[in-house]
């Protein structure tokens, strides 16, 4: 299974570019997206971009993340709401 990480761009590239991402910066190939300008937020699965996301797309996947380790990490205080908006609500 590959779990896609939101990125940002800090230094944009035809065909590669910089990216800051919950992991530190890491060069994500564009050749799926096509070049994008700085401060962009990309879906990056595997080092590749496969789509671009809003601002508040990448904040509720981090989130979804963190909320991925806490679970993993056995957090006592662990609480569903607090890392998926909406779904303990469902």
């Amino acid at each position: 299974m590959c779990i896609g990480i939101p990125v940002q761009i800090i230094q944009s590239g035809e065909f590669v570019s910089l990216c800051r991402s919950r992991n530190g910066e890491e060069r994500i190939n564009m050749m799926l997206t096509g070049a994008q300008p700085e401060g962009t937020w990309l879906l990056a699965f595997l080092g590749s971009a496969r789509e671009i996301i809003s601002e508040e797309d990448a904040r509720n996947i981090n989130k979804a993340l963190d909320g991925l380790s806490a679970i993993m990490s056995q957090e006592e205080d662990f609480k569903v709401a607090d890392y998926f908006p909406g779904l303990a609500d469902t």
